[in-house]
């Protein structure tokens, strides 16, 4: 049997701006949403869940999405147009630049909810 990723759930201050987020950064139309989720519905059938939990603070988690060269271009297009905070590196210490590693092209930077977002170009392996 192979291995493959479903879905994860992103907590969120406030899902509907969360997904939609996701959806215009990564151009991907509505997903039907259920319950307490407001999906985003990447290749593969991968889900992206945001959902809202019962508390006041949200702990950051990192997420990392591989686009290819076409899509990274209009995407970083759209966060510089945004105005979007976004570094080199994952220490924020290179502002306002892309990175070359990997042999690709990436970027830091953070969604509505705060949570780290990595865009690359390039798998790491």
């Amino acid at each position: 049997m192979t291995v493959t990723f479903n879905h994860t759930i992103i907590v969120s201050k406030d899902r509907d701006e969360s997904a939609r987020f996701f959806r215009e950064l990564f151009e991907r139309p509505q997903a039907p949403s259920w319950g307490p989720f407001v999906n985003v519905q990447l290749d593969e059938g991968v889900l992206l869940q945001f959902a809202e939990p019962p508390v006041t603070e949200i702990q950051a988690q990192h997420y990392a999405f591989l686009v290819d060269d076409d899509l990274f271009d209009r995407a970083y297009a759209r966060i510089q147009a945004q105005g979007i905070e976004h570094w080199a590196d994952p220490q924020m210490r290179q502002p306002g630049r892309t990175n070359t590693e990997h042999g690709g092209r990436g970027v830091y930077f953070r969604d509505p909810s705060g949570h780290y977002i990595e865009m690359i170009t390039r798998p790491y392996l």
